[in-house]
């Protein structure tokens, strides 16, 4: 199961910071992600780590340089810091978790993964 927090109402140029906590399976295996859905639009994907440390975390080209993945492990959380916000950020933010296991492929496609949480609302205001 995946519990996504810390959405909220933000102006724009701010910061939020999301949290997805992680509970039943294992967890420090398996790949982890964020998308997003804006009303009327599809799900994209926003940015995604691997279970390997080692390996860097990747981003879409719309919040690279402005956003951040990372997890914790012992924690069986993974968070999304969201820097200098804009109104086109807003949407329903979903975690993700792989499909399978000990992938190390940048997967960017919503069916790589195969649980999501319910969704955490992020509006950006001008």
């Amino acid at each position: 199961q995946l519990v996504e927090s810390g959405g909220g109402l933000v102006q724009a140029g701010g910061s939020l910071r999301l949290s997805c906590a992680h509970s039943g399976g294992t967890f420090s295996s398996y790949g982890m992600g964020w998308f997003r859905q804006a009303p009327g639009k599809e799900r994209e994907f926003v940015a995604a780590i691997t279970w390997n440390a080692g390996i860097t975390p990747y981003y879409a080209d719309s919040v690279k340089g402005r956003f951040t993945i990372s997890r914790d492990n012992a924690k069986r959380m993974v968070f999304l810091q969201m820097n200098s916000l804009k109104p086109e950020d807003t949407a329903i933010y979903y975690c993700a978790k792989n499909r399978v296991p000990w992938t190390t492929a940048q997967l960017m496609d919503p069916t790589d993964f195969g649980s999501w949480g319910q969704g955490t609302q992020v509006t950006v205001s001008s």
